[in-house]
């Protein structure tokens, strides 16, 4: 018995079947259709990074911006896996990805994928998009911080960092304890983040921008920071 054109389309986006995709579509199948965790083939394929797939998807008219179960979103996914390639495919979507939508961390794209050091996908993402450089998630941490406390400080979180300053990012911006990214990479060792952060320029006092939630700031401690305890686990399929 044939599957359904649905069931169809959700294994084609998965498993990165561009003309499975394609062949489900001429059968019927809906491209919001939903799996059992509310993800949308296109979700499915970003995960994968299976771009030919997304590709077929977003000609279809698929949304960028569909959330699933946990508030992950096609645009936003990109930035965990760091594909410069298919941030290019979504970038032509229609509708356009909403660069504004956070996930269940209250981020934008642009901080997990300063975490992991994806510097590719950092210099596109600040490069062709208005995403906002030192939006504060509700941790109370920028990509900047993001890209010093849970990075390794190597070479692509250097990278990183670099790109970070280099798009206007302000290294005087504080975590909800008050410590800032130039303190916490001194703190771990990290030497050359350091030298970098002590020549970046800080933005004029009285800036004033917004910080985490009053129920972050309770429950997020300084241990957490220091163990690695926070939320990770982004958009694992």
């Amino acid at each position: 018995m044939t599957a359904a054109p649905h069931h169809r389309l959700l294994a084609a986006a998965r498993r990165g079947d561009a003309a499975g995709v394609r062949a489900a579509l001429a059968d019927g199948a809906r491209t919001e259709t939903r799996d059992e965790e509310l993800r949308s083939p296109l979700l499915l394929a970003v995960l994968g990074d299976h771009v030919e797939a997304a590709r077929a998807l977003v000609a279809a008219g698929a949304d960028a911006n569909a959330r699933d179960a946990r508030h992950d979103s096609p645009w936003l996914a990109t930035g965990a896996t760091g594909s410069v390639a298919m941030l290019r495919v979504l970038l032509a979507a229609d509708p356009a990805p909403d660069f504004r939508l956070t996930d269940r961390f209250g981020g934008t794209s642009l901080i997990p994928a300063a975490e992991r050091g994806h510097a590719p996908y950092v210099r596109a993402v600040l490069r062709d998009t208005p995403v906002d450089v030192d939006h504060v998630n509700d941790l109370g941490w920028t990509a900047l911080l993001e890209a010093v406390i849970l990075g390794d400080g190597g070479p692509a979180h250097q990278k990183v960092v670099a790109l970070l300053l280099a798009a206007g990012a302000d290294p005087g911006l504080a975590d909800a304890y008050g410590t800032t990214a130039l303190e916490h990479a001194e703190r771990r060792g990290h030497t050359v983040l350091a030298a970098l952060l002590r020549k970046a320029p800080v933005a004029p006092a009285g800036l004033v921008r917004p910080g985490p939630s009053a129920h972050h700031r309770a429950s997020s401690t300084r241990e957490d920071q220091a163990n690695g305890t926070v939320p990770r686990g982004r958009f694992e399929p």
